[in-house]
C-alpha cells in the first residue's frame, strides 16, 4: 500500500530511537566536584576511619559535602559547587601533610543501571570541562649526548670485537668522541672499521705526544634524525603514559621543532599531573668496577635506599630502559617487591654479550631522572631566576651475576610496592628519549568551563527554537512531524558522540549548532518537491510518494559532500579542529537517517492509507 512502511520497519525505526535515548540518557547526569584522596605509599592508606576524620572535620569546618566513598584504598569526597570542593580541599591537604595526595576530581553521577550496560556521558574537552595544559620542552643536547654516550660503548665493543687495542674512548665537552691508540697503524684500522660499520660517523685523524687519535662527529642529518626521534620517542612514551593512567581524551601533539604540548582534561590538580607525565625517570645497568679498574672508566653512586652507602661501578652502559619491551611488578620468594623484565632483541643480545664474560661479577641498576630547580643568577647587575636541569642518579639494585643473562630477569632492592608498580608502569610505557622539562603549566578551571557549555547550550537552544518556528509556520502539519523528527536527530547525535566516547569540545558544540540549521535542509528539499508534484496535479498520495522518493538523489549528493569535507577536516586537522569534524560527520550522518526514515515513518502514519484530496503542506 501506498506510503504505509510495514511493521518490521516501523519497529526497526522505533528500536534505535529507544536505544538512542538509553544511551543519550547519562548526559541528563552532571558530574560531582570532588576531592580524591590517596596515600603517596603503602604505608599510607585510606581507610574508613580517615575518612570518617576527614567528614567530622568538614563539618566542623562548615563545608557541606554531599557524599563520601571509599574504593579500593582511596577516598572520594562529591561536593554540590566548586567553592565548597576548593575549600575541602585546601583544608584536607594542610590536615593530611606531604603523606598523601589530595587532587580534585570530578566524579560521575550515571544511574549503575545505565553504567551496567555501558552507558556513560560525552566526554567533555579541555575547554568545557577543564584541567590541565602544559607545555614541554625536549633537551636536543641530551638527546644526542645520550645518544654519543651510547655510542661509546657501542665503539668499544666493536674493537673488541675486532682486536684493536685502544687506550681510551671519550665523549669530549664539545660533541665528540674521541679513540685514542698508542700507535697510527692500530688507529688507522680502527678508523677504517668504525667507518664502515657506522655510516653516520664523520672522522678525522690526529697524532699528538699523547697519542694517536681518531675524532669523530656525527653529520648534521644524523643529528637532525636523533633530535626528530626523541621527541617522537617523547610523544609516544607520554601517550602510552597517560593512556596506563586512565586520563579520558587526552592531548598530546608535538609543537614546532623541539615542543610537546599536553592537556588533560578533567584534571584539575596540576601538581598531581605533572607527577603522572613529568617522571623522566629511566634505567642503566652497569657493571661494578673491577677493584684494580682503572679510576678514569669509573664512577661512584649512591644507594636509594641506603644512605651514606655507595659503589664504584663502570662508566660503560650494558643497555638502558630504552631497551625494555615489557615489566611487570611482583613479590620475591620473600615477599619483598620486584620487577620481572622482559628485553627486546637488542636488549637481550647486549646483555647476554656481557653477562657470559662477568659470571660472579656485580652489576648494579642505576635509577636516572632528569629533574629541574630554579636557581638565582645575577644578570646586568640583577638577580633573577632561571630554571637548570640536572640529574639524579641512585643504585635500587647490585646483585651478583650467577649466569648469563637473556631477555628476562628481576630487578629487585626497590622500596614499596608502590615503587614497583610505578618503576613498572613506567618501563612499560617506555623510555623517554631525552629528558623534557616543563616550560608553561594553565589550570582551566571548571568555572571557565561551565560558561562555555551555558553559552553553548543556549547556542544549540536558540538555533533549535528558530529553526522549530520556521518550519512549523512555513509547512504547518508537515514542520511539526519535521521537528518531532529533528528532535530525535538531537538525541540520536548526542548517543552516539557518548557510544563512541567522543570528545566534545566548544568546536564541537558549534558543529551541533551547524547540524541542527543542516537537519532540515533534506525535510526542506522533500517537502518542496511535494509542493511541486501537488501544483503539477499529482494525487496526493502518489506526490507524498514522490517527494520522498525523487528527493533522495539530491539529499545523498549535498550530505555526501558535507561529510567528505568532514573527514578531510578530521584527518589534517588536530585539536579542536577534528572536534567539529567528528560532530559534523556524526551529525550529518544522524540527520540523514531522521529526515529520510524517521520523518517517512512519521508521514506515513499521519497520512499513508487515507483518501485526501487536499493537504496541509
Amino acid at each position: 500500500m501506498l506510503n504505509r512502511y510495514p511493521l518490521w520497519k516501523n519497529l526497526l525505526i522505533l528500536l534505535v530511537l529507544v536505544i538512542a535515548g538509553i544511551y543519550a540518557a547519562p548526559n541528563l547526569y552532571p558530574e560531582d566536584y570532588a576531592v580524591q584522596v590517596s596515600g603517596t605509599r603503602e604505608a599510607y592508606t585510606v581507610d574508613s576511619a580517615l575518612m570518617s576524620r576527614l567528614e567530622q572535620d568538614l563539618e566542623k569546618a562548615g563545608v557541606a559535602y554531599k557524599a563520601a566513598e571509599l574504593n579500593d584504598g582511596t577516598g572520594l569526597i562529591r561536593f554540590a559547587d566548586g567553592d565548597a570542593q576548593l575549600r575541602a580541599k585546601d583544608m584536607i591537604a594542610d590536615e593530611l601533610g606531604g603523606n598523601y595526595v589530595v587532587a580534585l576530581n570530578l566524579a560521575p553521577t550515571t544511574p549503575e543501571w545505565l553504567s551496567d550496560i555501558g552507558a556513560g556521558p560525552m566526554k567533555l574537552g579541555l575547554d568545557l570541562r577543564g584541567g590541565v595544559h602544559f607545555l614541554l620542552e625536549v633537551d636536543m643536547a641530551q638527546a644526542v649526548g645520550q645518544r654519543l654516550d651510547v655510542y661509546v660503548s657501542d665503539i668499544k665493543g666493536q674493537l673488541r670485537d675486532e682486536r684493536l687495542r685502544y687506550r681510551q674512548v671519550e665523549h669530549l665537552d664539545d660533541g665528540r668522541l674521541s679513540v685514542r691508540f698508542a700507535d697510527a697503524e692500530t688507529r688507522d684500522q680502527a678508523e677504517d672499521l668504525l667507518r664502515g660499520n657506522f655510516p653516520e660517523f664523520l672522522t678525522e685523524t690526529d697524532d699528538t705526544e699523547e697519542g694517536n687519535f681518531v675524532y669523530i662527529n656525527l653529520s648534521e642529518q644524523t643529528i637532525r634524525e636523533i633530535e626528530d626521534y626523541a621527541v617522537k620517542q617523547n610523544l609516544t612514551t607520554l601517550r602510552n603514559r597517560v593512556n596506563e593512567l586512565g586520563v579520558a581524551e587526552p592531548l598530546v601533539q608535538r609543537q614546532g621543532r623541539n615542543r610537546i604540548v599536553v592537556q588533560l582534561p578533567g584534571i584539575q590538580d596540576a601538581a598531581a599531573a605533572k607527577r603522572i607525565i613529568g617522571k623522566t625517570a629511566n634505567l642503566e645497568f652497569r657493571l661494578e668496577a673491577k677493584p684494580d679498574e682503572s679510576r678514569a672508566n669509573t664512577e661512584v653512586y649512591p644507594f636509594r635506599t641506603t644512605p651514606g652507602r655507595t659503589a664504584e661501578l663502570e662508566r660503560d652502559i650494558i643497555i638502558t630502559g630504552s631497551n625494555v619491551a615489557n615489566a611487570q611488578a611482583s613479590f620475591d620468594e620473600n615477599g619483598q617487591p620486584q620487577v620481572n623484565i622482559t628485553l627486546d632483541g637488542k636488549g637481550g643480545q647486549m646483555m647476554s654479550r656481557v653477562t657470559r664474560n662477568a659470571i660472579q661479577r656485580r652489576m648494579a641498576v642505576l635509577f636516572v631522572e632528569h629533574k629541574s630547580r630554579m636557581v638565582e643568577q645575577r644578570v646586568d647587575g640583577e638577580t633573577v631566576e632561571k630554571r637548570v636541569p640536572y640529574t639524579e642518579k641512585g643504585i635500587i639494585s647490585l646483585a651478583t651475576i650467577q649466569s648469563t643473562l637473556g631477555n628476562s630477569f628481576r630487578i629487585t632492592g626497590l622500596e614499596s610496592s608502590q615503587e614497583s608498580s610505578e618503576l613498572a608502569l613506567l618501563l612499560r610505557a617506555g623510555a623517554l628519549a631525552a629528558p623534557i622539562y616543563f616550560v608553561e603549566e594553565r589550570t582551566v578551571g571548571p568555572s571557565m568551563g561551565a560558561e562555555n557549555i551555558k553559552m553553548g547550550v543556549t547556542s544549540v537552544q536558540i538555533g533549535f527554537a528558530l529553526v522549530l518556528a520556521f518550519m512549523l509556520l512555513y509547512y504547518r502539519v508537515f514542520g511539526l512531524l519535521a521537528n518531532v523528527a529533528l528532535t530525535l536527530n538531537l538525541v540520536l547525535l548526542v548517543a552516539v558522540m557518548s557510544i563512541l566516547s567522543a570528545t566534545l569540545t566548544l568546536p564541537g558544540i558549534a558543529g551541533i549548532v551547524l547540524t541542527v540549521g543542516m537537519a532540515v535542509d533534506a525535510n526542506v528539499l522533500i517537502f518542496e518537491r511535494i509542493k511541486e508534484e501537488l501544483k503539477n496535479g499529482m494525487p496526493v498520495q502518489s506526490a507524498i510518494n514522490a517527494g520522498f522518493s525523487r528527493a533522495h538523489t539530491t539529499i545523498l549528493d549535498a550530505n555526501i559532500t558535507t561529510l567528505l569535507a568532514a573527514v578531510i577536516l578530521f584527518a589534517m586537522g588536530t585539536g579542536p579542529v577534528k572536534g567539529f569534524a567528528v560532530t559534523l560527520s556524526v551529525g550529518i550522518l544522524t540527520s540523514m537517517f531522521t529526515a529520510i526514515l524517521v520523518t517517512r515513518a512519521l508521514v506515513n502514519l499521519a497520512y499513508g492509507g487515507r483518501t485526501l484530496k487536499k493537504l496541509g503542506l
